[in-house]
């Protein structure tokens, strides 16, 4: 629902400019490699024959690219009130993410994250997901070889909130339904993606479901497919479930208070300093 009054311009956290555009599509293509390089080498490939190799040299690249990422955007426009909210929101996604740890995928750090990235847009999202997950692993114990891909993911999950259309007219409940139809998919992305990572992982004399770099394309895929449905379909279920269930019960409110905070920060205001020394503050 679009209100009668002019809508203004949402404030965004971070303005991506052509170098962040950059880095971010970088890291994407080599995080899409890392994911789907088993379906993207053919089985006579080199890459196949390091099979057991291939998870742990995406993992560190991924390491890296995040961090390059990150720092890109920060340089970008990443301000000390940006910082600010940033370590709020990480710090409250953390906190959150263990809550539902081990209870049929009951997570609700991602509703967190779909209403953050809507409000606060793609660049912050992307720094947000990733900087949450890493929070989230430290907090929990779980700095795992498939931690850079949980990063990559929850960055891409939360940015495509922040690319979602009508922030500056779309309010009401048509925006909740859309955030909730984008969190329930999303969910569900997630955890696919989350599967290829750990899916490499496994030993294939552990399981017939596991990859085997020996196999065609379309055996693997199959094995996927099956390696999908029998360890966390349920589980991605639960995850889409509450996000939708949190961002129609409770989004109204939490998006209210975002867009509250992003309007008395003023991201984009310039800061200005007067002749006592003092800070004015934008209106």
């Amino acid at each position: 629902m679009t209100g009668g009054a002019p809508a203004q311009r949402q404030a965004r956290a971070v303005r991506l400019g052509p170098r962040s555009v950059a880095a971010l599509l970088l890291v994407s293509a080599v995080g899409v490699a890392g994911f789907g390089w088993p379906f993207l080498a053919p089985p006579d490939a080199s890459l196949n024959a390091h099979a057991q190799d291939a998870p742990w040299l995406f993992a560190g690249l991924l390491v890296l690219l995040v961090a390059v990422v990150a720092a890109t955007i920060s340089e970008s426009g990443l301000g000390p009130k940006a910082v600010a909210m940033l370590g709020v929101l990480a710090a409250a996604g953390a906190a959150l993410r263990p809550i539902g740890a081990g209870t049929a995928g009951l997570e609700p750090m991602f509703f967190l994250m779909v209403l953050s990235g809507r409000v606060l847009g793609p660049g912050f999202g992307f720094v947000l997901g990733s900087v949450t997950m890493f929070a989230s692993a430290l907090l929990t114990g779980g700095v795992r070889p498939w931690m850079p891909f949980q990063m990559l993911s929850m960055g891409w999950f939360t940015m495509g909130a922040g690319l979602l259309p009508g922030p500056d007219r779309l309010r009401g409940r048509a925006e909740l339904l859309m955030l909730a139809a984008y969190g329930f998919l999303a969910a569900f992305a997630y955890g696919t993606v989350m599967n290829l990572a750990g899916w490499t992982f496994m030993n294939t004399l552990a399981s017939d479901i596991a990859f085997d770099p020996d196999a065609s394309v379309p055996d693997n895929l199959a094995r996927f497919v099956a390696y999908c449905l029998a360890t966390s379909l349920g589980w991605d279920g639960g995850r889409a479930a509450m996000t939708v269930v949190l961002t129609l019960t409770l989004g109204t409110t939490l998006l209210k208070a975002l867009r509250r905070a992003t309007r008395r920060a003023a991201f984009e205001a310039p800061v200005t300093f007067e002749e006592a020394g003092e800070v004015s503050r934008p209106t």
